[in-house]
């Protein structure tokens, strides 16, 4: 049997630059596999699905992260009788050929750019998770324009996914164990302290070390994993704003509400609201 193609503009306008979907899928068998001629990445938001990718299938648990290429054949179902919940973006080539024309260095070999028979996937789970489906949902009201989805897309592949997979090539080892720390909460309550004394170098020299392969300061890279615990605190639990400034190692609480918008674009009140009706509607 021939394999079916789906075209992006079967999905979207001819001025719409991506299509979103947030779907249930009932358990059962993915189908017949399909391919498409644009880009897809999906999250499971929720439970386990069952995915048909080239010539092969696997279950993916929630929190399962997806970059799916145009010359991958595949389908999806939920894998038990409760079935399960993606958010999905499908957006055109020609944005993918630009992102990585821009930013070759950076993407190369990764996400849609993966080489081999399959597509590169992430395992979220957590203040991650919790930070994904934020992004995604915001996607979803967003205008369809190119501007909205080269920003998910960049939010997602340079925010989202660890940024120590994303550490520039020759970054030192010492380096990257200090990432892997620093999603701990005994030292991203410690700052950009906590992270030096991990890195076991001076500050100075940590500091422009992590510059140089992370883009950013300790201090930058600890307060983006702080307010990602924080996010996930707001959205699965009834602390107050207060409790959680605390929680995360920050006592001043007007720097917690100005470090929070910086990273979420919103008070921590209005990204709770937010996830509440969230959760309503799901």
């Amino acid at each position: 049997m021939a394999t079916r193609k789906f075209t992006f503009d079967s999905y979207a306008g001819p001025d719409e630059a991506f299509h979103f979907a947030r779907r249930q899928l009932a358990g059962g068998d993915p189908g017949s596999p399909h391919s498409h001629d644009c880009y897809e990445l999906f999250l499971v938001e929720r439970g386990l699905a069952r995915h048909a990718i080239n010539g092969r299938q696997e279950v993916l648990p929630t929190g399962t992260l997806v970059f799916v290429r145009p010359g991958d054949c595949h389908a999806l179902a939920g894998a038990d009788r409760a079935g399960c919940g993606l958010l999905n973006v499908m957006f055109r080539s020609a944005t993918a050929d630009a992102l990585i024309a821009r930013y070759g260095d950076d993407l190369g070999g990764r996400f849609f750019w993966r080489a081999g028979t399959e597509p590169d996937s992430y395992h979220l789970e957590g203040p991650r998770l919790e930070r994904a489906i934020n992004v995604a949902l915001e996607v979803q009201g967003a205008r369809r324009g190119l501007l909205q989805i080269e920003t998910f897309l960049m939010t997602i592949m340079g925010r989202v996914v660890d940024i120590q997979d994303g550490a520039r090539q020759g970054a030192p080892e010492w380096l990257l164990r200090a990432c892997r720390a620093a999603r701990t909460k005994s030292v991203f309550r410690g700052g950009a302290a906590g992270f030096v004394a991990v890195a076991g170098r001076g500050h100075e020299h940590v500091c422009r070390i992590a510059r140089q392969h992370l883009g950013m300061t300790p201090t930058a890279y600890v307060n983006r994993i702080r307010m990602e615990h924080a996010a996930m605190l707001l959205g699965r639990t009834d602390m107050t704003v207060s409790e959680i400034a605390e929680d995360v190692g920050i006592e001043n609480l007007s720097h917690f509400y100005r470090v929070f918008r910086q990273n979420y674009g919103a008070t921590p009140g209005a990204y709770r609201r937010r996830r509440q009706l969230t959760r309503e509607t799901q």
